[in-house]
């Protein structure tokens, strides 16, 4: 498998020495399919690898710092866009952790920019963005309604000219999830960063990136979040950051999300943990790529699809929502 290699050469780069041509292909395109190869190029940087491969992973750094810098720029617009309104603008995943100069976005590929706001404010948000060039993205009646009554979040938003999405969230998880996370806490407790903006603590960062990979969706681009995860434990483990992760944890209803995503990291990128039944199956899923980095165990991973929705939604909810879906056209990714 080669998420193994990906896993491995993250949590020792010298491992990549004893690498073939097969092995470098397939190191290469799992951690590409992964969105790691920023993360891998940072972590293999000055080892004596194959001229191909430090062809690949510079053009991969040279991409991250692209995208850094495109994050941080977005960022500034959408702060742009709402300081007349004074509402709070907390960043999340990877915008935060390159605007807080964290290990965890060292070589991070950013996709969209994701903001956290008052839910009570969340109308004004959206005229707001709307007014300075952000459209939506979902056309769709029935896609804008689920979003707006259901989700933890607006429906997408994509600026006009600059083609960057914007996804605004007024919580973590979806308002149909069996837990519900406190937001107006996790906006109280942000940290600020100078600029008008602010970002979550380390334990807040850990706990979403948690929630969102074990109590919402199917586990897609869970190498990456559990990667996250051991990059903020690495930074700032110890007692007290331990005690504040506990103690957040359980204020959000998440500490069995939480505690599993430490166990899997450590077993994956750290120094080893003693894992579940139930981490195991975990496991399979997420290290589940053939030599071309496409994925395998397809059965495992329409599980999790299904259970990503169970999740999500009550059993009839969830029934309908399934069948709208289906006669719509839609079909999981293959």
């Amino acid at each position: 498998m080669s998420g193994v290699l990906v896993a491995s050469a993250l949590r020792d780069p010298a491992s990549v020495l004893a690498l073939d041509a097969d092995g470098w292909t397939a190191l290469l395109c799992a951690a590409r399919a992964e969105t790691l190869i920023g993360s891998l190029a940072h972590r293999v940087e000055g080892l004596a690898i194959p001229a191909a491969a430090v062809r690949v992973l510079a053009d991969a750094r040279a991409a991250a710092e692209q995208g850094r810098m495109a994050a941080l720029w977005e960022a500034e617009m959408a702060r742009r866009a709402l300081a007349p309104s004074g509402i709070p603008v907390v960043l999340l995943k990877g915008t935060a952790f390159v605007a807080s100069g964290l290990a965890a976005g060292q070589g991070r590929q950013i996709g969209d920019l994701d903001i956290l706001v008052p839910r009570d404010r969340i109308e004004e948000v959206e005229a707001l963005l709307l007014a300075a060039g952000w459209e939506w993205v979902k056309p769709d009646p029935y896609d804008d309604a689920y979003y707006r009554r259901w989700m933890h979040e607006l429906p997408p938003l994509i600026h006009r000219t600059r083609d960057r999405m914007i996804d605004v969230h007024h919580t973590i998880l979806p308002l149909t999830a069996r837990v519900t996370p406190d937001a107006a806490a996790l906006i109280a407790s942000a940290v600020p960063l100078g600029n008008g903006l602010s970002v979550l603590p380390p334990e807040g960062m850990v706990v979403h990136a948690a929630a969102h990979l074990f109590a919402d969706g199917d586990l897609q681009g869970g190498l990456r979040n559990l990667w996250d995860i051991h990059c903020l434990r690495d930074e700032f483990g110890g007692v007290e950051f331990d005690l504040s992760l506990a103690a957040c944890s359980a204020q959000h209803g998440l500490t069995r999300e939480v505690e599993r995503s430490l166990r899997l990291s450590a077993h994956l990128f750290g120094d080893g943990a003693a894992l579940t039944l139930a981490d195991r199956v975990y496991v399979r899923r997420l290290l589940a790529r053939d030599g071309w980095g496409q994925r395998t165990r397809k059965l495992t991973e329409f599980g999790f699809y299904l259970r990503g929705h169970w999740l999500r939604m009550p059993p009839l909810m969830l029934a309908k929502h399934l069948w709208t879906k289906w006669r719509k056209g839609y079909r999981p990714a293959g």
